[in-house]
């Protein structure tokens, strides 16, 4: 996985579709499976910890604590298939720094570059998470395995803002927050300003609150406001949301990049974007926006690689420029002086043909026939350009559009792939 390169925020979009819709709203067991991959983590051997997907495996998928989390791996799985240059290691840790801010937490800085291991010869004994019935000691002897001091571990307890108990899962039910489904402070402030008692059940021993009886706290969580070391910090956080978001952040950042290689240590620098890699991105951004002349400048000399794919989707300049429709000149100085070949397929199997079909470009669709665009080329969706072109054609629409330039001419394009096949036939 090394030099991964995502767009963060394309990626983003899939996830939350994924996990808010009509359906779910995933949020905090996305959270939980990212903390529970890398929370297996132990300082003194290396071992553990999120690189590898290892909780695709066994013992650790049938590890008791992480029972339930075979829904979040189904949801992602789609998102997965999607992006096979994604591993499983990184997804899952994405997908929880996306939940949390997707319900109104903070940022989580991440870099990607986890593995996913080929056979199960990583995979960490069971019984490192936390056990929820413990108390203090506990708490701190299964951090303080991982590399985490009091601060951080009073912060890391804050995600339990978010969710649920499930007495089918863990023997314990009930919210810790009356908003289980927004990211705040709540849990220390109920920690803090509520009155607990031990909750008549039949259950796992745990904790109500005397004002509702509607809230749950679990023995580790009342550890935070008995333990003087914690209380310090609890009271912090309850008091400043601000404060807690900033720790969590870090916090959290660190969990999922333990055990990782150093490139997805989010708190190392940057390597440096060598000056043609970033010509060469420059000359795909002005080829979006349709400005000729700076493409010319970084084409000459061989500034940029004008034949560079966008490493997060797989796009080329031309792509680009086709999807916007931009002027036959400008695609022509693509495809003929620049020699960008019209048939790459991008990570959606779409080329530049299928961009400008789409969006009924016919000048565009033109010039990329004419050179000898490969018309069966398929998309991830299995259609030719010329199927998308029929397909996004409104059904009810002037038969054709105004002669003024800038509207869409799906019928043209439609005769234009037509003629194209015909003539190679």
């Amino acid at each position: 996985m090394e030099g991964t390169v995502v767009n963060d925020d394309a990626l983003k979009s899939e996830i939350r579709q994924a996990l808010i819709n009509q359906k779910v709203n995933a949020c905090p067991i996305a959270m939980r499976i990212a903390w529970h991959a890398a929370g297996t983590y132990d300082k003194r051997d290396g071992s553990g910890g999120s690189d590898g997907g290892t909780m695709r495996f066994e013992p650790q998928v049938y590890d008791e604590a992480n029972k339930g989390l075979s829904i979040i791996r189904d949801l992602l799985l789609p998102i997965k298939e999607n992006h096979p240059e994604i591993s499983q290691a990184d997804l899952w840790a994405f997908a929880g720094c996306a939940a949390i801010e997707f319900l109104g937490g903070p940022k989580i800085p991440f870099k990607f570059g986890r593995r996913d291991d080929e056979k199960p010869v990583r995979v960490p004994p069971n019984g490192r998470l936390p056990d929820a019935s413990q108390g203090a000691d506990h708490l701190r002897q299964v951090f303080n395995r991982m590399g985490f001091d009091d601060k951080e571990i009073v912060a890391l307890s804050g995600g339990h803002t978010l969710g649920r108990m499930h007495e089918i899962r863990s023997g314990y039910d009930g919210p810790w927050t009356h908003t289980p489904l927004k990211f705040n402070n709540d849990y220390y402030k109920h920690l803090v300003e509520k009155t607990w008692k031990l909750k008549d059940w039949a259950g796992k021993k745990m904790y109500t609150d005397v004002e509702t009886g509607t809230l749950g706290m679990l023995p580790t969580d009342l550890a935070l406001i008995q333990d003087p070391s914690f209380k310090k910090y609890t009271v912090q956080f309850a008091k400043d949301e601000k404060l807690f978001f900033e720790e969590f952040a870090k916090a959290y950042a660190k969990l999922i990049s333990l055990g990782c290689p150093p490139r997805c240590n989010p708190f190392n620098q940057d390597e440096k974007v060598s000056g043609r890699a970033k010509a060469s991105m420059e000359f795909r951004e002005y080829a979006m926006h349709g400005a000729i002349l700076p493409c010319k400048e970084l084409a000459k000399g061989g500034l940029a690689d004008v034949k560079a794919v966008e490493p997060t989707s797989g796009r080329t300049a031309l792509h680009k420029a086709a999807f916007w429709g931009h002027p036959k000149p400008f695609i022509s100085f693509l495809v003929n002086d620049c020699k960008i070949d019209p048939n790459v397929q991008d990570i959606f199997g779409d080329t530049a043909l299928h961009d400008a079909a789409k969006f009924g470009h016919a000048d565009v669709c033109q010039v990329l026939v004419d050179a000898g665009t490969d018309l069966m080329l398929r998309n991830k969706h299995g259609k030719t350009a010329l199927e998308v072109a029929q397909l996004h054609s409104p059904k009810f629409a002037l038969k054709a559009p105004p002669e003024a330039g800038g509207y869409p001419n799906h019928a043209a394009c439609i005769s234009i792939i037509s003629a194209g096949k015909r003539s190679k036939m």
